[in-house]
Order: structure tokens, then sequence, then C-alpha cells
């Protein structure tokens, strides 16, 4: 039997992200003074916050302690929990429904505040038309910070965070064109960043794809789903034996291997 040898040669991660059909829009471009809170309700989509200017902190709901936002730096809320993004953790904060109004197409207008230190934002949000079939965002952490200050970030970061506000505050023909693939890119790279700082026994499946052998065995059947696979043939593509691969493969994955297979085929 041949073995795949390059986990790359099939694109797991692509895989996944087709049949979850990611949709993002931008719902609100913000103009806040100090001092200034709001508050985002739980959703069935994710969130994401932009910093353009100034800071802000974001508190999820339950937790005691607000993160920091800088300019530059983008946060996802990737399932979608209700979340305080305030000046001060003292500010009493208003609805988002309450603060929206009518603006460009796509990308509404909010000024709010008493008057102080400017910030300037860009909050919007992904949806998942397929997620119930998918693995992926199950796994995904409460939050995603993406910080304009670490240095490799800064190279792909700055300049999309930069044109999609661009597009956001001021819509042309083809805006919401570019905004949509802006925003695939911003959430592709930031699942990239995601696992590349997670420990590889943890992350699940998008954990697993750093492993030399269980990401293999995912590509393997991603890449021939069709095929009659048995743990001991996945084993021996991979060039382990049958039990230590069924184990790790559970282990890192969350599911047995024909488990995953038949998920995957549906």
């Amino acid at each position: 039997m041949a073995v795949l040898t390059n986990p790359e040669s099939t694109d797991v991660l692509t895989d996944v992200l087709r049949t979850l059909k990611l949709r993002g829009r931008v719902f609100c471009c913000s103009e806040l003074s100090a001092p200034w809170a709001m508050s985002l309700p739980t959703s069935d989509y994710a969130h994401f916050h932009v910093g353009e200017r100034g800071g802000a902190g974001l508190q999820l709901a339950d937790e005691k302690q607000p993160r920091p936002l800088a300019s530059g730096d983008l946060i996802i809320v990737p399932h979608g929990r209700g979340h305080v993004l305030s000046d001060h953790p003292k500010t009493r904060p208003k609805p988002i429904s309450q603060l929206i109004k009518g603006g460009q197409p796509g990308c509404h207008l909010m000024e709010f505040g008493g008057g102080g230190a400017l910030t300037r934002m860009i909050c919007g949000s992904f949806q998942f038309d397929n997620e119930a079939s998918s693995p992926l965002r199950s796994i995904l952490p409460p939050l995603i910070h993406l910080k304009h200050e670490q240095s490799r970030l800064g190279e792909w970061l700055e300049p999309t965070l930069k044109m999609l506000a661009l597009e956001a505050r001021q819509p042309r023909p083809g805006s919401e064109t570019l905004i949509s693939r802006l925003l695939d890119i911003i959430f592709v790279q930031a699942l990239r960043v995601w696992i590349a700082s997670e420990p590889p026994t943890s992350g699940g499946w998008l954990g697993a794809l750093r492993d030399p052998q269980i990401g293999v065995a995912l590509g393997l059947m991603h890449r021939e789903p069709q095929r009659a696979w048995s743990v001991e043939a996945l084993a021996q593509a991979v060039s382990m034996s049958r039990s230590p691969f069924a184990a790790r493969f559970s282990a890192l994955v969350g599911e047995p291997p024909l488990t995953y297979l038949t998920r995957w085929r549906m």
C-alpha cells in the first residue's frame, strides 16, 4: 500500500471550511468617545472586533476581567458568547441594538460616548451554514486574540485589517465582495495562528493535523472517503500498529477513526 508522507498533500482544513460554508459580514463601524460601553447578546454566530484607533476592553459573560483590545488587534468570539466592550470595566453598557443607526450599506455608523478619548472599531460576524455537520466550531476556544504587536502577525494582519476598514467605511462598487473575501482570509489566518499556538495534544482534529501520522491519516480519509478503509489499513498507511494508531487518533481527534470517517462521508 502506498503511504502518504506529506499531510499537506490533502488540505483537510480547506475541506472542512468548504463544507462549513463560512459567511462573514461587517455590521458596524464605531466612533466611540469615553466614557462608553456596549453589550452584545449571545447569538448563533461568531463575533469579531477590529481595533482601528485607541483601546478597549472586551469582557466575556461570566468572566471577571476584561481582555485589552489595542489598535491593530483582532478578537474573534467563536461561540457567540455574550460580551461587553468598554473604555473601562465600571462604565455601564448599553445594548448594541440601541446604538446602531442607519448608515451606508453593509456597515452602519455607530457614534456613541461622552466626548472623551476616541476609539474606532469595526464589528462584525462569521456565520456557518453547515455548522451541525462540521467538527470545527465545537473545538475552538472561547476567544481568539491576534495582537498587532506580535511581529509574525504584522506582515498580513495590519494590511488586511486596514483594507477591511477602508472598504467598510468607504464602500464602493465591489466592496461587499472584497469585504467577504477579506473576512475569509482573516478567519483562516486566525485559525492558523491558534493551531500553531496550541500544544500538539490539544485542539481536537485541528491539533491532530500537526501530528506526523494522524495528520496523514486524516488526509487519506479526506482524499479518498469512498474507499473501504479499516482501522488496520489506515494504521499501515502511516506505519503504525493498529492499537496504538486507534488510541492516538481517538485521543487527538476526539472520536475513533471510522466514526470520524462516517461523519465526514455524510
